[in-house]
């Protein structure tokens, strides 16, 4: 039972973390038609996915940190799959910047219309997860 109760418990936290983080998400939307300044909106599109993915694996990784070990860090699991989510999650971004023609797969991503903000999302959340799950407690 106590089990269950602490499932419920985060899922309601990751509830409520993603109905403000929405809401957010709309102030911020509305602000940059005001202001013409998109970099707030941008920099939170690439976050808060990413702080989603975080969220999803912090219980285990509190329920593992009770054991009390040494800790350690995955390197493979980091350079595998993080970091190709990493790149993939912040490729739109980097596109606008001057190194944005030389990166590889920059002109794809504009072909994928609208699934780049689902591809871009996806990807920021297993960063999140997996940057975490690289810890090993």
């Amino acid at each position: 039972m106590k089990r269950f109760i602490s499932y419920i418990m985060w899922v309601a936290i990751i509830g409520i973390g993603i109905y403000f983080g929405l809401r957010l998400r709309v102030y911020l939307g509305k602000e940059a038609e005001i202001s013409y300044n998109n970099l707030p909106i941008m920099i939170y599109s690439f976050v808060f996915p990413i702080i989603i993915g975080i969220l999803l694996r912090l219980p285990n990784f509190l329920h593992e940190n009770k054991a009390k070990k040494k800790w350690s860090f995955d390197w493979v699991k980091l350079i595998a799959i993080a970091f190709p989510a990493l790149y993939v999650a912040l490729l739109p971004y980097l596109v606008y910047s001057s190194l944005g023609e030389k990166l590889l797969f920059s002109n794809q991503i504009f072909l994928l219309g609208d699934t780049t903000i689902t591809l871009t999302t996806v990807a920021g959340i297993v960063f999140g997860y997996v940057l975490l799950d690289s810890v090993k407690v």
